[in-house]
């Protein structure tokens, strides 16, 4: 025990050995959708669902031991949702890519990532980011998973042309279970109750099964399928081809902007940027990063990251790498024990990702609305993520717009190299983006 705390230092990070483990269960019960929700999507590709569900599970473990073990910060790291519909609805389905040819362009993204990494480029691109666009990055990060929060528990429903959304049957009894569920952690927030967002995660999944709203699960363990089918398929070849450059193109610059994006929002809402908004050895969870990017297509599966989802975790006190490893040892047991772990659903812990949304709501006083050349690339992050459902479009818009609005007040001087490079790479992002 305290080998463990001396390894990950969290006395000096002003975390508890009790709190870094309840902040992992708590990191891994919002985000263990993953396991069931990702090979549902890569089905669509043609990739298998239960090999597909087990590589999951192996890209989730090796990156939060990674980020862990190595970088020592409580983000954990999973195949992403969003690049995961991007593989299977606009590449394979749309542009008619196989799988493995997708694979094989993720791989090439990860290991690009890790020279731009052991070249310390990547940590100079992000050094060049200007606050307000940090912290808009956590803003935008906060109501984009409170929408998926709203959406998934059915409070907020996709309307009609001329109004996209509209409010869910509120009266239904899933919906009303997610209210309770919300209104039960946010009691317990109010109150401070430790291990608030956990606690009600599990008594309105409790409720839920309870009042038939979702079945008792059937089983609680069982044998993961064999991942061999899918175990090292990726064709790079192909994916080195003119059809596929593009859409190797696209894979970079989404996971390279999510990737800062999530970091970077994660960080200032946990208190870890410095003075000048940069965090310390942040090379080491984007190395972190890219290494996990390029196991993915290996196990047979898309683009890892930093998951938004490490959120709940920082809230639940979080602060060490201890955190991300309790995370790894839950995706590890769920491999066993997916039937169980599948059956916690949408209105037990989308609730906790409304109220997270509102916690990273916090640094969006340190952007100074008064000068518009900051605030109006800022509030196009924001937006933009919420409305478009995309993290990336919304960094992405900010870096362009950014430069532009300087240029604009007559102060090009005021932008850095590193951002003139990340605006580039944001043009290419929306010129070779597959709109289908």
């Amino acid at each position: 025990m305290n080998a463990l705390r001396r390894f990950f230092q969290i006395e000096a990070h002003g975390s508890s050995f009790r709190r870094e483990i309840l902040a992992g269960l708590t990191t891994f019960t919002t985000m263990s959708y993953i396991i069931v929700v990702n090979p549902a999507i890569l089905k669509s590709a043609g990739i298998p669902a239960g090999p597909s569900m087990t590589a999951t599970v192996l890209a989730a473990v090796c990156g939060c031991l990674m980020m862990g073990l190595y970088a020592n910060r409580p983000f954990a790291i999973a195949p992403y949702m969003g690049e995961n519909a991007f593989i299977a609805f606009t590449v394979c389905l749309g542009l008619g890519i196989r799988w493995q040819t997708a694979l094989g362009a993720i791989f090439i993204a990860g290991v690009a990532f890790i020279a731009l990494t052991i070249l310390r480029l990547r940590q100079k691109l992000v050094e060049s980011i200007p606050t307000s666009l940090r912290y808009s990055f956590a803003v935008g990060i906060g109501l984009f998973l409170t929408f998926v929060g709203l959406n998934q528990t059915g409070m907020v429903e996709l309307g009609v042309a001329g109004a996209p959304v509209k409010a869910g049957a509120l009266t239904t009894a899933p919906v009303l279970v997610a209210i309770f569920g919300f209104l039960l952690i946010g009691a317990l927030v109010i109150r401070k109750i430790p291990g608030a967002i956990l606690i009600g995660i599990v008594v309105t999944a409790l409720v839920v099964f309870a009042t038939h709203v979702a079945p008792w699960p059937k089983a609680v363990f069982g044998m993961p399928a064999s991942v061999a089918p899918i175990f090292g398929q990726m064709d790079l070849r192909g994916a080195l081809s003119l059809k596929a450059l593009p859409v190797a193109l696209t894979i970079f610059i989404m996971a390279f902007v999510d990737t800062m994006g999530t970091l970077i929002g994660l960080s200032a809402r946990a208190g870890f940027l410095d003075e000048n908004g940069n965090l310390p050895q942040i090379e080491r969870p984007m190395m972190v990063d890219a290494i996990a990017t390029v196991l993915s297509p290996l196990f047979g599966t898309t683009t890892s990251g930093a998951f938004v989802e490490s959120a709940t975790g920082i809230e639940a006190g979080g602060r060490t790498g201890l955190t991300a490893v309790v995370v790894a040892i839950c995706f590890a047991l769920s491999a066993f024990a997916a039937p169980f772990v599948s059956a916690i659903p949408a209105q037990a812990y989308g609730p906790a990702l409304i109220i997270v949304g509102l916690f990273m709501l916090a640094p969006i006083t340190r952007i100074d609305f008064t000068d518009y050349t900051e605030s109006i690339p800022a509030f196009a992050v924001v937006s933009l993520m919420c409305f478009t459902y995309n993290i990336a479009v919304g960094i992405t818009a900010g870096f362009l717009l950014y430069p532009f609005c300087k240029v604009v007040q007559g102060k090009a001087h005021e932008v850095k190299a590193g951002l003139w490079a990340l605006a580039a790479l944001s043009l290419l992002f929306f010129i070779f983006y597959p709109y289908k």
